[in-house]
């Protein structure tokens, strides 16, 4: 069983599919796996730990793609990838199939048997696969970091001889894997600490974490979360009503993070222009949803950007790949643990199950075509 992971060529991605943790279980359950050069540096993995590891390593990715049978990638492969890759190969990546059918009906064609990570079902049993949980948590983390760079004043209250600093602001808005995460480390760092969600479940989580919980808590409020734990797009009516509530607490903000995206959705405008202009210089704004179309007004994909009445609103992009090294190494944990599933421990050999709910859920193309049903191709 050969596997391959190579170099990621995606702008800004620094994340590697494998560490060699991973190299080394991989390799236990019978696979040999070759590894492009320099595939780990982005993410302070040398090609020398890799090969303690027991891992080839290949000058090339079209030598480390070679008669591989699994291919292991953070970002989907692209165009020029794709023809290196041995027809029938297995791969498992992030894949973004949402309005991307061209790209997919490409694997397709190819021969490839992909897999999107990110359509990994939210059971107890998939858990430890989970890659929208393992990198949106990190992402909580580091946009709380990076707008705590930005903000102009200290974020736990200081007691001094010459004066008390007062503690900063924060609200979080969106209290899922990365608003929970940023929650915590708000707190850690002494903010005072707010936080929304139209999910009703959410406002024991928040309260758990030593935030206050704002929302309208309507009949419609209660009914908010799908049976999968996803929010629910909300009406008009009550749209406007938590707008009113929010935009009067947003004013007294030193720092907002965003973070409220429904999957296959384009991302919902929480912070309108006014609430950006309700608050004071210096304070600060993270979009976390910008690759989505934003949260926020203003907000630019990839941009800082520092409005009239002084407001910096930060729109990054691949927060997880800002903290390289932590992201790879869960990350390869989730691809780990999804292809174990997928390797007969006597024989040593792929055996997969295609009555598998988590085979099912996650498959976009096998046989010469895309198999999902919620991307087959349009008319």
């Amino acid at each position: 069983m050969h596997i391959a992971v190579i170099t990621e060529t995606g702008a800004l991605e620094t994340r590697v599919a494998a560490t060699p943790e991973t190299v080394k279980k991989l390799i236990a359950l019978g696979g040999s796996i070759t590894i492009e050069a320099g595939a780990g540096l982005a993410s302070g993995i040398p090609d020398s730990d890799y090969e303690a590891a027991g891992a080839t390593i290949a000058k090339s990715a079209k030598e480390a793609l070679k008669g591989a049978e699994v291919v292991l990638k953070v970002r989907r492969p692209s165009s020029a990838e794709i023809k290196l890759m041995p027809k029938g190969a297995l791969v498992l990546a992030i894949m973004d199939p949402y309005d991307n059918t061209e790209a997919l009906s490409a694997m397709a064609e190819a021969g490839l048997v992909s897999f999107a990570m990110e359509l990994m079902p939210r059971i107890t049993r998939a858990q430890v696969m989970d890659v929208l949980s393992s990198q949106a948590n990190l992402a909580g983390y580091r946009a709380v970091i990076d707008a705590s760079g930005e903000y102009g004043r200290g974020m736990p209250m200081m007691m001094t001889a010459a004066g008390t600093v007062p503690a900063a602001k924060v609200f979080i808005m969106g209290a899922g894997v990365a608003g929970l995460q940023a929650i915590a480390t708000a707190r850690r760092l002494g903010a005072v600490v707010t936080a929304t969600d139209v999910r009703p479940a959410a406002k024991e989580q928040v309260a758990s974490l030593g935030a206050k919980f704002v929302a309208v808590e309507d009949e419609e409020f209660k009914q908010a979360e799908t049976a999968a734990g996803y929010a629910k797009p909300m009406s008009a009516e009550y749209q406007a009503k938590q707008a009113a509530l929010v935009a009067s607490h947003i004013a007294k903000q030193d720092i907002v993070i965003t973070t409220a995206l429904i999957p296959g959705r384009p991302a919902p405008k929480l912070v309108s222009e006014d609430m950006v202009k309700s608050m004071r210089p210096g304070s600060v704004i993270v979009d976390l949803a910008v690759e989505r179309g934003g949260n926020v007004a203003l907000s630019k994909a990839g941009e800082t950007v520092l409005t009239e009445n002084g407001v910096k609103i930060l729109g990054p992009l691949n927060l997880p790949g800002r903290i390289a090294a932590s992201a790879s190494a869960l990350y390869a944990k989730n691809l780990f643990s999804f292809l174990e599933t997928m390797i007969d421990k006597s024989t040593k050999a792929l055996n997969l199950n295609w009555d598998d709910e988590l085979v099912k859920a996650t498959n976009l193309t096998r046989d010469g075509a895309i198999t999902h049903p919620g991307f087959q191709p349009k008319a």
